[in-house]
């Protein structure tokens, strides 16, 4: 048994983020102390790091491109076989984190087995949602060597097999619904609704078998190796890999993307009762339940209420804040509220769960707050109050990787952690948790990895609730303008003064613009109505162009469409709208 021996950046002095502009070894060399290793630029000088033992390169953890400071891991000198080595004090970052609060990580001094690699690869991604994916696609893209470990055989991670995906097939078939159910209003009846809950099932996972053999294909295209399994890193260049039979093995790797993604939060106190499900029970669609209870009024929880009311569930939802959506400026979520609140057997806002008893003929559910009210029985209880982040379930401490106390990992506008080589993306890192936000940050790391001068540089983020009216918003909002004392411009247009709209029977939707007074530029952006969460899009390029209202409204949109209703309400900030009439300011 042979000792590792980790080369590191030494002291730069007053020098930190320094560029890689060479690597002078390669894994195999055999060198001498004083060996130069790597060379480095500053903005004043050129500098060689040199080796400080002898011994033969096991791995070069930097590349040419790479910004490294005063202890950034440099190469590993070592033989072959279990390996040990003395782990140095870690709490030299090679990057400014975002945000680190609580840092897991080994014993300075601490003696730790690095255990042999059955296979190595250039960059290992860790796990296989929309972020990790389009992190490997890239990387291998760019001409990387790369593995993609994910926990399940398909990949998709959770987006496309219990989540974004099978949600969206749903919503459609529950909007088909509602939608002929409408039209008795105006001359055109149909008959109630027949679900054959086995078919809509099987038509949801067909839709998610497509997407799933596509990839699969992708990664084979590009000669991205595909493992199944429970990856945990073991040291900071090794994972192990854990396949459903308890067969392991350990990857070695250069570099490494974690994309672990995150979990439902499960309430404690819940009975363990299969009536009580999360969200990717909600998905499988086992039975159409008489009586819904959905504890969470969010995103995930009002989405999964419209699916099963539209499908013939009588639906309660209860929220223990005081508004639906938090987060959501109030104006945007009203039409959706007095739609729901019209169809919903209650909506219970400003109230807890206070518990559940599982009973025979179904869950006693006890509320708490103010005007709550007496106990009531379910028969099927959907918890969807948010999700977790994975940090604490990838191993962070065997790799020397920080984790915060909420379990979210840091990460720089380059995507890197406190560990130069190893990069993470998507939920675990932080921010708004969707696959969009993912999926960029992926290509932003297997750019960096690569060595392109990368980063993430995004202006906005659009969020989209695929309700009925669908609430899509990006950029500033009125709330967060008005607790910042910030002024704003507005621009609205009320959907009943829309053709499009009121041909589609839904005229109770409406476009509004935020602008800074002083430049004209759209800085925000809210839809509330039928395809808000297509039309969004349009906003968040504008708002990352630079746009001002008169580039909005000037652009020509097609008419009649939901698509003008954008240039609409840029014209009514800016004075020139013919289709109401605004008073004169």
């Amino acid at each position: 048994m042979s000792t590792l021996i980790e080369q590191r950046v030494p002291d730069l002095g007053e020098f930190s983020d320094v560029e890689v502009v060479e690597v002078l070894v390669a894994p195999g060399d055999h060198i001498e102390p004083e060996t130069p290793l790597i060379t480095l630029e500053t903005d004043k000088a050129t500098l060689d790091v040199p080796a400080t033992a002898a011994g033969v390169v096991q791995e070069v953890c930097v590349a040419r491109g790479d910004r490294v400071s005063k202890g950034s891991l440099v190469a590993m000198i070592a033989g072959t076989g279990g390996d040990t080595v003395r782990v140095p004090a870690l709490t030299e970052t090679m990057v400014m984190p975002r945000h680190a609060e609580t840092v897991v990580m080994p014993e300075p001094g601490a003696t730790v087995v690095i255990p042999a690699a059955d296979l190595t690869t250039k960059l290992l991604v860790l796990g296989a949602g929309p972020g990790g994916y389009t992190a490997a696609f890239r990387a291998a893209d760019l001409g990387l060597e790369v593995v993609l470990v994910d926990r399940h055989a398909e990949l998709g991670g959770v987006c496309l097999n219990v989540g974004c995906i099978p949600s969206k097939a749903l919503l459609h078939a529950a909007r088909v619904i509602t939608d002929a159910a409408a039209m008795a209003a105006h001359g055109i009846r149909f008959g109630a609704p027949q679900v054959d809950i086995d078919a809509l099932r099987s038509w949801k996972n067909s839709v998610v078998g497509r997407l799933t053999t596509g990839l699969a294909a992708l990664a084979k295209q590009r000669r991205v190796r595909v493992l199944a399994g429970e990856g945990r890193l073991v040291a900071p260049h090794r994972l192990e890999l854990r396949d459903a039979n308890g067969g392991t093995r350990i990857i070695g790797f250069e570099h490494c993307i974690i994309a672990a993604g995150s979990e439902p939060v499960r309430l404690p106190g819940l009975p363990a009762d299969p009536r009580v499900i999360d969200s990717t029970g909600a998905l499988e669609l086992a039975d159409i339940p008489p009586r819904l209870l959905v504890i969470g009024g969010g995103i995930i929880g009002l989405e999964m209420a419209c699916v099963y009311d539209a499908l013939g569930s009588r639906v309660s939802v209860v929220e223990m804040t005081p508004v639906l959506l938090p987060g959501c400026d109030r104006d945007l979520v009203r039409p959706l509220e007095k739609r729901l609140r019209a169809r919903y057997a209650s909506i219970l806002t400003g109230t807890k769960v206070a518990g559940i008893e599982a009973l025979d003929a179904g869950l006693r559910v006890v509320f708490d707050g103010d005007g709550a009210p007496a106990p009531q029985d379910f028969d099927r209880v959907l918890c969807a109050v948010g999700r977790v982040p994975n940090g604490r379930a990838v191993g962070a401490e065997a790799a020397g990787l920080r984790v915060d106390a909420r379990g979210f990992i840091p990460v720089d506008r380059q995507q890197r952690t406190n560990l130069a080589h190893i990069l993470a993306i998507g939920d675990v890192t932080g921010g708004p948790m969707l696959a969009h936000k993912a999926a960029h940050e992926g290509k932003v790391a297997a750019e960096v990895i690569a060595g392109h001068k990368r980063a993430f540089d995004a202006r906005v983020i659009p969020s989209v609730a695929y309700t009925d009216p669908e609430i899509a918003w990006v950029g500033v909002t009125e709330t967060e303008a008005q607790a910042a004392g910030r002024k704003l411009g507005k621009g609205v247009f009320p959907w009943a003064a829309s053709g499009r709209s009121l041909a589609l029977g839904r005229d109770d939707g409406f476009t509004r613009l935020l602008f800074d007074p002083d430049t004209r530029r759209i800085v925000g952006g809210g839809i509330v109505g039928s395809n808000a969460g297509e039309l969004i899009a349009e906003v968040a390029l504008a708002i990352e162009m630079g746009a001002e209202a008169a580039d909005i409204g000037l652009t020509i949109h097609p008419h009649p469409t939901l698509s003008e209703t954008i240039a609409f309400a840029a014209e009514a900030f800016d004075g020139t709208l013919t289709d109401l009439y605004l008073p004169r300011r």
